[in-house]
């Protein structure tokens, strides 16, 4: 998302810049005091009085930032978390505090060159602890912004939050990383106020409350946790804006008809007990393979008003049957089990990891089609909405280990891909979105499903989401 050079949550340009250049100041007359206090320039009193003037200015830039906007409190308690004011004025705060710390190191670093001829004078202990001195004092600012982004930022990640540690010794680099780890936060701050605004403004419209509630399915290898949602923080948004959102539940790796006879126990219990009549599913890869199967095979298509498959490999992976046919039998039931007993430890009562990548490949799907609801058997999808959508990848860099892996394989076996499923293989239903690559990063198949909560530029996840359950709002679902 391209965001503007100044948003409406910053304080007026000469308040900011006024505040900052006298923030720099007074901290680097901190940072330069002792030897005109050693001097007698400098009245000792007058160095009492920087200290409580020193605090001050490094709790100045939160309470300028008081504008960023909030959800609300109540509404954060009723749902999941996420960016609260105090943790957006917190990172914005610290982007200040880096660029107050960046003037007065330079003013304090200036300052103590021109002093340089102390050291020929027999002074030389007076410039070193003065050094000391500024040293510390600066440590304090740099500390207050660099901790602000560490603890509240989201999108500085493991990555730059690794990069900015190792590089912290390094002279000139130190500087450029620091320069790129303000800019993600800034732009961090700037796209979460311009969201919550948004949703702020059309609060009363409810844009996702559909008439019945969403079913939301998650894929292979991962299953529905309470506190590190599958489908990061998208359900959260389509909440605030008025949605109702269940989860599938199902194996995290299982085969498509095992998971299907969950799914389908799943949305009989949600219809039992809410009385909400039908569901909208929502399923991503294998997910949508899951459910397509519960259709054709169980007794709930009258229970779902639609489906949307978000990239699904409707056709299986090529790349999936070399690997399983070149991978020794060994390997396979080393990597089985190993899954298998991982997948008990975290709540699967019985996974097959076998079984869940046999589907996956072109010639399980090949096997499967005779059992799922679709273009060869489309009597259980009479009345129900169907649609997919799908994503492309430029380059391997454009997605996250092991996606970034994976791409090259399944561009030489599939063709163009999201990091895992070929485009070839996402189009189902009556209506198909393919969504293009933006520049050089595209957007992967983890990113379909926030897997990173990464703040992707020219796509905004969550907002597709909301625009999509908005549409499904539109058609009376």
């Amino acid at each position: 998302m391209t965001v503007k050079s100044r948003s409406p949550y910053e304080p007026a340009p000469a308040v900011l810049y006024g505040c900052r250049v006298l923030a720099a100041l007074v901290i680097a007359l901190g940072a330069i005091c002792y030897i005109p206090a050693r001097e007698g320039v400098v009245p000792l009193w007058g160095v009492y009085v920087l200290i409580p003037v020193y605090l001050v200015f490094n709790a100045l830039p939160y309470v300028l930032y008081r504008r960023i906007p909030g959800i609300g409190e109540r509404r954060r308690r009723l749902l999941s978390p996420s960016h609260s004011r105090h943790t957006l004025r917190s990172c914005a705060h610290g982007v200040e505090m880096l660029r107050v710390f960046l003037l007065a190191t330079g003013i304090s670093v200036a300052y103590h060159l021109a002093r340089l001829s102390l050291l020929w004078t027999g002074r030389w202990t007076d410039w070193l602890i003065s050094a000391a001195i500024a040293v510390g004092v600066l440590a304090v600012v740099f500390w207050n912004g660099m901790l602000c982004l560490y603890m509240y930022s989201v999108q500085l990640g493991i990555r730059w939050r690794v990069i900015g540690a190792l590089c912290g010794l390094l002279p000139v680099v130190q500087l450029l990383v620091l320069r790129r780890i303000m800019q993600v936060v800034k732009a961090e701050v700037e796209t979460e106020c311009l969201r919550i605004d948004r949703n702020n403004a059309r609060r009363e419209e409810r844009v996702c409350e559909t008439k019945y509630p969403l079913l939301m399915v998650h894929g292979v290898f991962f299953r529905d946790f309470k506190h590190l949602n599958y489908w990061g923080r998208i359900p959260f948004e389509l909440e605030l804006n008025g949605a109702t959102v269940y989860y599938g539940g199902q194996h995290s790796a299982a085969s498509v008809s095992d998971c299907a006879a969950e799914l389908a126990n799943r949305i009989r219990e949600i219809v039992e007990t809410t009385g909400c009549e039908r569901v909208n599913v929502i399923a991503h890869s294998k997910g949508g393979l899951d459910m397509r199967y519960a259709l054709q095979n169980t007794d709930i298509a009258p229970f779902v008003a639609s489906l949307t498959t978000v990239s699904t490999p409707h056709k299986g992976c090529v790349f999936a049957d070399f690997l399983l046919a070149t991978f020794p039998e060994s390997v396979k039931s080393r990597i089985a089990s190993a899954y298998n007993k991982a997948a008990k430890g975290l709540g699967d009562p019985d996974p097959d990891f076998m079984a869940a990548v046999g589907n996956l490949t072109a010639t399980g799907c090949r096997a499967l089609e005779p059992y799922l609801a679709g273009e060869s058997n489309p009597a259980p999808l009479e009345g129900i909405y169907c649609q997919s959508v799908g994503s492309l990848m430029p380059r391997a860099r454009g997605g996250r280990f092991p996606l970034n892996v994976a791409y090259p394989i399944v561009r030489f076996f599939d063709g163009p891909n999201d990091g895992l499923v070929a485009e070839t293989s996402f189009p189902f239903g009556e209506k198909y979105t393919l969504l293009t690559p933006v520049g050089k990063r595209g957007i992967s198949h983890g990113d379909m499903i926030d897997l990173n909560r990464e703040n992707v530029e020219g796509f905004d996840v969550r907002e597709f989401y909301v625009e999509l359950v908005s549409d499904l709002k539109a058609r009376g679902l």
